[in-house]
Formats: C-alpha cells, structure tokens, sequence
C-alpha cells in the first residue's frame, strides 16, 4: 500500500525552500564550482607577487627598525601574528627580494589582477544572465585597479589588528584597552568584507539588483566567509599540507582556501539571482505543472504551495463578471487557477461564444504580445480565481523559461487560427 505523499510546506518554510531548490539547481546548471576553481587560481597568481613584495618590504622596514623604536615594534608584530618566520621556513616568501624583482612582482600583480577581475565578471555574467554589453573603457581600466586597492584596504586591516594583538600581549596599553580596540577593529575589517561584497553584488551584474536585496546577501555572504575563516583555521593546517605535498604544500593550501571562499561568494550571488526571480519560478512551476509537464515529485513537494502566489497575485470574481473587455488597451494577462470562463466576441448578430477557459490555461497574452487592444471578451461563467500577471511579470517568464515560451506561442497560434475561422465563418 503507497504511503500518502507529504503535504507541501506553507508559509516561510515554503519560500526558503523554493529559494533553496532554486539556487542549488542553478549554481549546478551553471557549472559555479568550476568558476571557483578558475578564480582560485587567478588569486594564487595574484598572492605570489604580493609574497614578493611582502618580503622587500619587510626588508626595508628592517633597515628602518634599526633607528625606530615603533618600526621595531611594527616588525616584531607583523612577524610574531602573520608568522613570516614559518612562511619564509616553507618558502612562501624569499629570505632576500631586490628592487628589480619588487617591480616584476608589482607588474605581475597588475596583470593578474585583470585575470583575477575578468575572471569573476565571467561567473557573474553566468549568474546575471544579460545580453547588454559594458562599457569597453571601464572593462579594461577597472581590473588594473581593483585588486591592488583591494588588497591594499585588507593590508591596512590586517596591520592594524596584528599591531592590536601584538601591543595588548606585550601590555603597551593595557589589555582593556587592547580588547576593545581589536573589537573595533574586527568589525571594521567585516564591514570592509562587506562593503567589498555589496559592490561586487550591486555593481557587477549588467542589471543591477535592488541595492536593498544586494546589501542583505551581502551580509550572509561576508557572515559566511567569515565563519569559513574560522573553520579553515582550525581545521586545515599549513604544516599538514606541507608535510603531505612538500614544496608544493603551500600551493595547494592556497587553491583549497580560495576555491571555498569564491564557492561561497557565487553561491550567495546565484542566492541573491533566485531571491529576484522567486515569483517567475514559482509562477513557471505551477503554470506547467497545469499542462503535466517537467514536474517532479521533488518539485511538486518545494513548490506545491501557491498561498503566497495568490496573495500577491490572485483575484476573485463573482459569476457574469466581464474580465477582460473587447477593445480595451489594458495588456494584463491571466492564469485561470479555479473555475470556468467563456471567451465572447462582438458581431453583427450579437455577441458570439468562442469557446471555453478551463483551470489551468493561460489567456489574455496576446494584447501584451502583439500590443493590440482586446480582440474578444473573457466572462466568468462560474465564479473564477485568476492570477493577474503585469506585462512586465510576463515578459520576465517567457525569457526564463524556454518550455513555457514555447506552451505560449503554441496557444498562441491556435487561438489566432480559431479566431481566423471565426471571422471567415
């Protein structure tokens, strides 16, 4: 005997649901995990040359420690907290760097960069999807600028805690003192992450999202990032990869850390995508479901609650109701979700019946396709609950969902050719 299937969730369970199926269903289609891994690897080409210059500029701070007091402070601190001694032990960074290697390694940065940036406006275009093209100037210039401010901003940051930490433990100014200020610090340091990711979730999709919608995935987004910090600390160590890959040890230890946090980084933009387009896939979803197509028991379970749809979307009308009018210039379409309505047109004789609307069926697109008044009349026949979808809602269905786009045209054609042969009757 068949289990009864489980009812569908209702509420904010059904849309965190419906917003996670979708995001996990597209970051797979999207092949995201890949874009990852190519990003990834832009900023292991990107870190390198900083290393280099890391190490030059370590060595002119130590000529400078030898007549500063604060300078010394400054070395003792960067190389007890970012533990330079055990990155130079593992050859992260070289023991000595001239001037002429600096250069080459701030030549590679600036180039890097431009694969780096290239890299990730890629995997946004694939999670953006728009045919616009942008700016050529900007799309050459910006990727020389952005990484080094970038990783001029996270060098900032990360000297003023490494200073804090260093400072309060040798008790320079009192360790209150020191907490508080590392407490400020940290929080500067997320919301400069977040800063980071809200313009790159604004900003780099060709149609900007609501900035309002951008700033709240942002914030998970840097959250996330920020317990991934966290984890990988303590889970992954540096001696481990060394010991298990040798020289190369620190490479691999690089790719892991980057490829996790650019997974997270797409995955909450691909969130952010669905979030915007979780009215259309539910209205998809339910529109084809309505013709037996592409529904799977897993989808008939994430979208089988249609409460908010029709909350947000949904009227009632009493029978003899005239829907939609003959020659009006309104381009609102339809989706008959209970009840029964016929299709009427004006002749000579009267009004003439074309036929019937059933549940299920989709009608009153032509005037938004064809931008054309009203050529017939829809009246309720019983009383009828509609979703009422505005040309724009429409227009956004028919460019996500090629099925459902072709169900419209194909109902299309078929009404047009009953109309043909009303008129010729």
């Amino acid at each position: 005997m068949r289990s009864p299937a489980l009812p569908p969730p209702r509420g904010t369970v059904s849309w965190l649901l419906q917003l996670g199926y979708t995001t996990a269903r597209l970051f797979s289609q999207n092949g995201l995990a890949n874009h990852a891994a190519a990003t990834a690897f832009y900023f292991l080409l990107s870190a390198t040359p900083l290393l280099l210059l890391l190490s030059y500029a370590m060595q002119w701070l130590g000529r400078v420690a030898e007549n500063s007091v604060p300078a010394t402070i400054l070395m003792a601190a960067l190389y007890e907290q970012l533990h330079l001694d055990t990155l130079t032990a593992y050859g992260f960074i070289p023991q000595r760097a001239q001037l002429a290697a600096g250069g080459v390694g701030l030549l590679t940065l600036v180039l890097s960069s431009r694969g780096l940036v290239n890299a990730v406006q890629g995997a946004f275009n694939v999670i953006f999807p728009d045919r616009s093209k942008r700016n050529l100037v900007l799309s050459w210039v910006l990727p020389f600028v952005i990484l080094p401010v970038l990783f001029l901003l996270m060098g900032v940051g990360a000297l003023a805690q490494v200073t804090l930490v260093f400072l309060a433990q040798n008790d320079f100014i009192g360790t209150g003192n020191a907490t508080v200020l590392q407490a400020i610090n940290a929080l500067f340091g997320f919301a400069m992450l977040w800063a980071l990711l809200f313009a790159a979730y604004w900003r780099l999709p060709r149609r900007h999202p609501p900035a309002r919608d951008a700033a709240g995935f942002a914030l998970l987004a840097a959250a996330s990032l920020a317990l991934l910090f966290v984890l990988f600390g303590a889970f992954f160590k540096l001696e481990n990869y060394h010991n298990l890959y040798g020289a190369l040890g620190g490479v691999v230890f690089v790719l892991i850390g980057g490829y996790f946090a650019f997974l997270l980084l797409y995955l909450w933009a691909q969130a952010l995508y669905a979030y915007g387009k979780a009215d259309v896939t539910a209205l998809e979803k339910l529109f084809l479901a309505s013709h037996g197509e592409g529904a799977s028991k897993l989808e008939g379970y994430v979208f089988g609650d249609t409460h908010r749809l029709l909350e947000k979307y949904g009227q009632t009308h009493p029978p003899g109701h005239v829907l939609i009018a003959e020659g009006a210039e309104d381009r609102t379409a339809y989706f008959l979700y209970a009840g029964r309505a016929v299709v009427t047109k004006r002749t000579d004789a009267g009004p003439r019946r074309l036929g019937e609307l059933a549940e299920g069926q989709l009608f009153g697109e032509m005037a938004y396709l064809l931008n054309e008044p009203r050529t017939a009349s829809v009246v309720a026949d019983t009383e009828i609950t509609v979703l009422a979808l505005p040309p724009a809602i429409l227009e956004e269905l028919m460019r996500h969902s090629a099925p459902l786009s072709r169900r419209i045209i194909d109902t299309l054609c078929q009404r047009l050719e009953r109309m043909n042969l009303a008129n010729t009757g």
